[in-house]
């Protein structure tokens, strides 16, 4: 039989091996297979909730196993080291506990179609000192620590008897990842002071928020750049553009004018980079951010039994320019890479893949949302905020939930969660 291996669970990649396995795994047409290298998978915009507690990845995460007995594929837990295309095998790394000892060595898996489905991480462009003292939010085990350090930074604050101290919280990096974390920041705060923390409110927080670029969110129109930019000045943050870090250190972030942005809590989510592994593995070809090149068919340039969706695709596309690095581009890749492998299991032609861009949205938590939609209805874009704009932007993590589960059964999740939600504190508190 033939089998499909996909590696990485994100939403790409989850939503290809569920859709693969009800098209192929349930009727026995092809063996399908998802590796990652967590035990769940969580929506990766929603990172800035969990990393505030707005939202628990225990509790919310999906588990890999339960997705794969109910659609018909099988998951393996591992770490991607190497592909050997010669023998069509990846290798994955040993499987270690939380102690380090090892409890499953090193593995290969053959595969007659492999997909790629990584992601990316956080680019610190080399900056000196970022690695050190800075978190990134490319995981939600690095969210967790983000919120377990933010949580002991508001109890010393509350405890302490220093009227003039405040939480200083720096955040590198003004496109969606640093804007939505600002203002769900600042709703965290007013939130924990019913729950204890007596002395906390907005006054005790001192947020900065720098980009080299000159304005925030740099892939919306100017006038929606310019409404976010306002929306979180008037929470409180200090927003920093045409500001650039050249250094992290234990007391804060240096720029390059030599002014030292005082912080004790310090979050890097500027730009993006597939991981170092990636580079030039198995012979393939790379760009200078580890992403592989791939065919308009989203097959790599120098493998047609491979594929490469999401973030860490380098994608062609007819203006010159390549896929942009965006949730709506890994939803669409994996819907034209579902086609285009069925289409090679049955040796009819593959299609390319054309980016559609249906616009962006931001959300500043429960302040606003504001962001541009574009579709075939209009021409150009149409701006949007508020009450609209907050409602497309649940529906988009919606859309991936059906994607995975249906419409019945996230119509049942969504009415199990506003119950939860009812039921349980509105912030994680630990």
């Amino acid at each position: 039989m033939t089998r499909i291996i996909v590696v990485g669970g994100g939403a790409g990649g989850l939503e290809l091996a569920t859709k693969l396995g009800r098209k192929l795994g349930r009727k026995g047409k092809a063996e399908i297979v998802l590796v990652d290298r967590n035990r769940t998978h969580l929506w990766k915009p929603l990172l800035h909730e969990v990393a505030t507690g707005a939202m628990d990845a225990g509790i919310d995460g999906l588990s890999y196993r339960s997705q794969a007995h109910n659609h018909g594929f099988s998951f393996h837990l591992g770490t991607l080291t190497d592909i050997d295309r010669d023998e069509k095998t990846i290798k994955l790394a040993p499987l270690l506990d939380d102690n380090g000892r090892q409890m499953v060595g090193e593995r290969a898996l053959k595969y007659d179609i492999l997909v790629l489905a990584i992601g990316s991480v956080s680019n610190d462009f080399g900056t000196k000192g970022v690695r050190d003292h800075c978190i990134f939010l490319d995981s939600p085990q690095q969210a967790e620590r983000f919120h377990g350090e933010l949580m002991n930074r508001f109890l010393q604050y509350a405890e302490s008897d220093t009227v003039d101290e405040k939480v200083d919280i720096a955040i590198v990096g003004g496109g969606a990842t640093g804007v939505e974390l600002s203002a769900e920041l600042y709703n965290a705060v007013e939130h924990l002071g019913a729950y204890g923390f007596k002395k906390l409110n907005r006054n005790c927080l001192r947020l900065t928020l720098v980009e080299a670029g000159p304005r925030i969110l740099p892939v919306l129109p100017e006038r929606i750049s310019a409404m976010a930019h306002k929306e979180l000045k008037a929470l409180g943050v200090d927003v920093r553009t045409a500001t650039m870090v050249v250094e992290a250190t234990e007391e804060g972030l240096m720029t390059k004018d030599g002014e030292l942005i005082p912080a004790n809590l310090m979050v890097w989510a500027a730009g993006i980079k597939a991981p170092a592994f990636m580079k030039d593995i198995a012979g393939l070809e790379s760009n200078r951010i580890n992403q592989l090149v791939v065919k308009p068919t989203l097959q790599t340039t120098r493998d047609d039994h491979i594929f490469v969706i999401g973030d860490c695709a380098s994608c062609p596309q007819g203006d010159g320019k390549t896929v942009p690095p965006r949730a709506q581009s890994a939803h669409q890749m994996a819907d034209q890479a579902f086609d285009n492998i069925v289409a090679q299991l049955n040796n009819k032609p593959l299609k390319a893949y054309v980016y559609k861009d249906h616009g962006s949205l931001v959300s500043l938590s429960r302040y606003s949302t504001v962001g541009s939609l574009m579709g075939n209805l209009m021409r150009g874009s149409m701006m949007v905020e508020g009450r609209v704009a907050r409602t497309v932007y649940i529906s988009l993590y919606r859309m991936h939930q059906v994607a995975l589960h249906g419409y019945m059964r996230t119509g049942m999740m969504m009415l199990v969660g506003r119950i939860n939600r009812m039921l349980r504190p509105k912030l994680k508190l630990h």
